[in-house]
């Protein structure tokens, strides 16, 4: 089977795109595995497939690294909407529906997209670390000196501990420098470090102005790039129109095959 792909990549978080608007298109676990396999595959950090729903422009099914279907992800969310722009799906503004419910999105004259988020009514606040859900479970952990912060090994004993190990979360370490914040995340599926995490820093935006109501925008500073969330602080742990910005970069396009 002759697999036609694109890859994608927003602020250094990868993926593997396919157009699978026909329905042809029905890959394993394994496979997908494969895929995102950066030895014996394409090499990415989840892969995505561009269907339909009625009702709206087009459906985002996303897959982590591992293989298994994941939960929404802010990064490739942008990817795909910028793949969906490039192959024919030409709009001012779009619509489309992923696994935590509608989304909207833009293309801005600057090459950014603008994705917007799931509302955020519930935030955990416990004595050094937050919690809360952005369409993926999220961890937060406010840290200083953040460049020597070991990401895997104790991001890792986050998300394997008894209280998270059966459905584990994303591991965030955040630090406040001058006009922005510096992020940098483990993600569940992948179980490794990667460049960037949009879910992860729209809930490490929304975190850091916590006790702060009324409209807020927060500079991001990931390792593959720069990102911005704006949201509405309703107070009481509340958060609405929720916009994570950034880009979302075409790398190649090939194919390959599978048995």
């Amino acid at each position: 089977m002759n697999i036609r792909f694109s890859k994608y990549q927003g602020t250094g978080n990868d993926f593997v795109i396919i157009d699978n608007r026909d329905g042809s298109i029905s890959l394993s676990n394994q496979q997908i595995a494969l895929l995102c396999d950066r030895r014996f595959g394409v090499g990415a950090d989840g892969l995505m497939l561009l269907g339909t729903a009625t009702g709206y422009d087009f459906s985002m099914t996303y897959y982590n690294a591992d293989g298994t279907e994941g939960s929404m992800c802010g990064n490739g969310g942008r990817c795909l909407v910028q793949f969906a722009h490039d192959n024919g799906i030409l709009k001012d503004h779009y619509s489309f529906i992923a696994i935590d419910g509608p989304h909207e999105a833009s293309i801005q004259n600057n090459g950014w997209v603008h994705l917007k988020m799931m509302d955020v009514n519930e935030v955990e606040v416990g004595e050094d670390y937050f919690i809360t859900n952005t369409g993926s479970p999220h961890y937060i952990k406010m840290v200083t000196d953040i460049d020597n912060i070991d990401v895997f090994n104790e991001g890792k004993s986050i998300r394997y501990n008894d209280r998270f190990n059966k459905e584990g979360i994303n591991v965030n370490f955040v630090e406040h420098q001058k006009d922005h914040l510096f992020v940098r995340t483990y993600e569940r599926g992948v179980e490794n470090e990667t460049f960037s995490c949009g879910t992860g820093v729209t809930a490490a935006a929304i975190v850091s102005c916590l006790h702060k109501e009324g409209e807020h925008n927060v500079p991001i500073q990931t390792i593959g790039g720069k990102l911005a969330v704006s949201f509405n602080n309703k107070g009481g742990g509340h958060f609405n129109n929720i916009w994570l910005k950034g880009p979302g970069t075409f790398v190649f396009e090939s194919s390959i095959h599978l048995k």
